[in-house]
């Protein structure tokens, strides 16, 4: 008897591995790019970024069952992001030394997108966790208030606070900033 039961459910838990592989890769196909994006601009740092989005989809594989809504999923993977970038500072650390990047990179050398790009992403980083976090889940992913109060576990009123004084950090940041030689000439 015991054996009869064992050769009827191996086809089923074949059945059963085989749509979880595939609701895995339609998961990080979907959203790889995203969670790849998100990690870089918190970690700002291009292998740092591809080790959280590793693991944040090796911990997505293992709680795959958990997740019961498909349309949660980028919800979900956008907190595993984030809990994948504490979790590295839970770890012991070598000294960092800090530099200004914006130093070390010649922008002469880049298209005017590049420039764009990188003017875009040092502002950014320039404002507060408490200030950017909220503004790139709204920028990047096209998260509503709502959204992002569920996702960082705040009140929207508190969310939408923090995207309007982002914004005019950044629009006095902007304000104050000579005009880049050479890209504009008046």
């Amino acid at each position: 008897m015991f054996r009869s039961r064992n050769k009827l459910s191996a086809p089923r838990v074949l059945s059963d591995m085989k749509q979880k592989q595939k609701r895995y890769e339609a998961l990080v196909h979907a959203f790889h790019a995203d969670i790849y994006r998100y990690a870089y601009y918190l970690a700002k740092d291009k292998s740092v970024a591809e080790d959280i989005a590793q693991e944040t989809f090796l911990r997505a594989w293992r709680s795959l069952d958990a997740l019961k809504d498909e349309k949660a999923a980028k919800s979900w993977l956008i907190t595993i992001v984030r809990r994948e970038n504490a979790r590295r500072f839970e770890k012991k650390q070598l000294d960092i030394v800090e530099y200004d990047e914006a130093a070390l990179v010649d922008e002469t050398c880049f298209a005017e997108s590049s420039v764009h790009q990188n003017e875009i992403h040092r502002l950014l980083a320039g404002l507060s966790l408490e200030y950017r976090e909220p503004l790139i889940l709204q920028l990047i992913f096209g998260y509503s208030g709502d959204e992002i109060a569920a996702q960082l576990d705040l009140n929207k009123n508190t969310v939408m606070t923090r995207l309007f004084r982002a914004r005019n950090q950044l629009k006095d940041t902007l304000s104050k900033q000579p005009e880049v030689r050479g890209h504009r000439n008046g």
